[in-house]
């Protein structure tokens, strides 16, 4: 009688459950995402998510993994999509990287598009909020997240190690099965992983459509569930380098393929595959006027299919390269700093009825700079630059909705930095930033003009935008005296040309004609915008006694952003959040329970819903055990106890795809 398929794993997923030699990876706790120079500390607000807690925050999607940390929310399409919108800022103003590099996808051109990425297959996720275009382009803009997965080994590895996960559960049902094996003899290193993720349809609270709902032609939906909202992800890599004790080499090929409902249309489901190929490589302690070198190239093949009714309807393909070289310099007296060099090239197109969109190609250059500078045995600055060259070259391909997407546009993008931390006793210290920064327009908002069915708008882009151009600056007090750790921190943005999406007032139909039954037309504009808020912390240590340890994580996070060429809000920005975290630990015991508190969101444009508030209650437990050499962790992870009905404010689709209703999922990790 064979396995149920949730329980089935891949060949290697059952070998890494098995294996149980040598020792568990260990990653390093500094940060590395912006910092090139490997400061200890870094200006710009930072968050690191890995080991434990990265396992009991994981989700099917990258934007619901860190929808919990400070300042990230998401932009929730159902479980099968979405992506960390930080203070209020999506699409191509967050940059995600995979161990540096950008992977080309088209997850920033639509909500219903998935991050091709399962976060079980990460091993740390770097998170850097605020700008941080100066390295990685104006596409960062309002921050960065970079996750690692050690495709390619950057240290010697020593014989045999993994990883494999199993669980199941959660309002979706989740059956998820993943696992990593790596071998080495001091010089050569090998990678394997594979994992598999299948879902239901989301449990829900009541029903899926809000009061706010606009009437459906789907027919009325089913209580409890969210309908159409079931998937699933399957995923592997292969990689290896040669390692020397001055740096290392290596390759890696990675897979992703996905099937899921858009619960935004009952009979519409999303097929995606991508390929993607990396080199990556570093010298170290060379003579000369570099002490080292760093490359980092990929290259990516991305298919996404809208199958509707069993046919497919439009086709999006995005394919193109990334590649970026940084040099570490000797030090000039008191400076120490990187140049580098980045170039992209991406071909995307999108073919079929529902195409809003003409197929361009976009390639872009760039040169940056960055210097660190102790001036004093408190202060340490950092000072950089970045000048960056973009050309977009549309083709209509004979399509008369895209007649006037036939001029190419070009721009010329400047960023400058400037950061300090200042160390006022060893207890508490401050951390300024101020930059400014520039981005292109993205070929959507140039050249979009057609009905975005998953959102359910007719979208037009301006083919005479301007760079988007703005001003932004963090200031933070960071305090760690042993029982408080956690920093308290405001940020400020001023776009003097804001490229936002926003309603006309017009109802169109799928031709474009003004029509009272249609739908809302949203363009792509340039405005004057401000983005405003605080972002606050705390790990405090309450006391350790024959009972266990005890602490209590306090943190919250708020951002108000207007459109100053009208007053109004701008849309999809989260609302006040707080959340209390009590943690237990005790021998090879842990448990916390969590509270997490959202206003209600009533600062919306005129054309768009609100959202109310909630409260929710969270609980998770886990014992360490091992067998061997092996270590595992046996947890139990409960979200929504209290079954409460959650709209993000940040969601498309607040008013008709609620957020989970109670749920409950165990499962189990070994490392060895």
């Amino acid at each position: 009688m064979s396995l149920p398929s949730f329980w089935r794993l891949t060949p290697l997923a059952a070998a890494l459950l098995i294996c149980t030699e040598t020792h568990a990876l260990e990653l390093p706790t500094q940060v590395v995402t912006g910092n090139p120079l490997g400061s200890e500390q870094l200006a710009s607000p930072t968050t690191v998510l890995e080991g434990d807690e990265l396992t009991l925050q994981q989700k099917g999607s990258l934007g619901e993994t860190l929808n919990k940390q400070p300042g990230v929310s998401s932009s929730y399409f159902g479980p099968g999509a979405s992506r960390p919108i930080i203070r209020g800022q999506d699409g191509d103003r967050i940059r995600l990287l995979r161990n540096g590099v950008g992977a080309l996808d088209a997850s920033s051109l639509s909500y219903d598009h998935a991050v091709p990425l399962d976060p079980v297959n990460v091993e740390r996720i770097e998170i850097v909020r605020g700008p941080a275009a100066l390295l990685y382009g104006g596409s960062a803009i309002g921050g960065v997240v970079n996750t690692f997965d050690n495709r390619i080994p950057t240290e010697a590895i020593e014989g045999i190690q993994g990883a494999g996960e199993l669980r199941y559960g959660g309002a979706d049902t989740t059956r998820s099965s993943a696992g990593r094996l790596e071998a080495g003899n001091g010089a050569f290193a090998l990678h394997l992983d594979a994992s598999a993720r299948a879902f239901n349809d989301l449990k829900i609270p009541g029903d899926a459509r809000s009061r706010h709902a606009p009437d459906s032609d789907d027919g009325p939906s089913r209580n409890g569930r969210l309908g159409n909202s079931d998937g699933r992800q399957d995923g592997g890599a292969v990689g290896g380098s040669y390692t020397w004790d001055d740096g290392y080499a290596g390759l890696s090929y990675s897979n992703y393929d996905s099937n899921y409902g858009s619960p935004a249309e009952q009979d519409v489901r999303i097929r995606m595959q991508q390929d993607h190929y990396a080199f990556a490589s570093q010298i170290r302690n060379l003579q000369g006027p570099f002490t080292s070198v760093k490359l980092d190239a990929g290259y990516t093949d991305y298919e996404h299919r809208e199958i509707e009714g069993g046919e497919t309807g439009t086709v999006f393909k995005n394919k193109g390269y990334e590649a970026r070289v940084e040099a570490r310099h000797q030090p000039i007296g008191p400076l120490n700093g990187v140049v580098g060099a980045q170039v992209t090239r991406n071909e995307f197109s999108a073919l079929g009825e529902e195409a809003f969109v003409p197929q361009t190609d976009t390639t872009a250059g760039a040169l940056f700079i960055l210097e660190e500078l102790q001036a004093t045995e408190r202060l340490k600055l950092s000072l950089g630059g970045r000048l960056e060259h973009t050309q977009v070259d549309p083709d209509a391909k004979g399509n008369a909705r895209f007649a006037g997407a036939d001029q190419s546009n070009t721009f010329t993008a400047g960023s400058l930095s400037s950061g300090a931390v200042y160390t006022l006793t060893p207890i508490w210290s401050l951390a300024a930033t101020l930059g400014y920064t520039e981005r292109a327009p993205t070929f959507y908002e140039l050249y979009a003009n057609g009905a975005h069915v998953a959102t359910g708008t007719f979208e037009l882009g301006d083919a005479n935008l301007k760079k988007e151009k703005a001003v932004s600056s963090d200031l933070a007090l960071r305090f760690d005296n042993g029982t408080h750790k956690g920093s308290f921190g405001v940020f400020y943005s001023h776009f003097s040309n804001y490229i936002g999406l926003l309603g006309t007032g017009r109802t169109l139909n799928d031709e474009g004609e003004e029509d009272p039954t249609g739908i809302p037309e949203y363009e792509y504009s340039g405005v004057r915008a401000r983005f405003a808020g605080f972002e606050a912390q705390d790990h405090w240590k309450l006391g350790e006694s024959a009972y266990g340890k005890f602490a209590l994580e306090l943190s919250g996070d708020y951002t108000r952003a207007t459109n100053l060429d009208t007053g109004e809000a701008l849309p999809r920005i989260a609302p006040l959040r707080l959340n209390s975290g009590l943690l237990w630990e005790l021998d090879r015991w842990q448990a916390r329970i969590d509270v997490e508190h959202a206003a209600g969101q009533g600062r919306v444009p005129d054309n768009e819903s609100g959202t109310d508030g909630y409260t929710t209650l969270g609980a998770s437990a886990g014992y360490r055990f091992n067998v061997g050499t092996s270590q595992w962790l046996a947890f139990v992870n409960g979200e929504n106890l209290t079954n409460q009905t959650v709209r993000y404010a940040s969601s498309i689709l607040r008013d008709i795809a609620p957020a989970p209703g109670r749920s409950v999922q165990v499962g189990v990790r070994t490392t060895f």
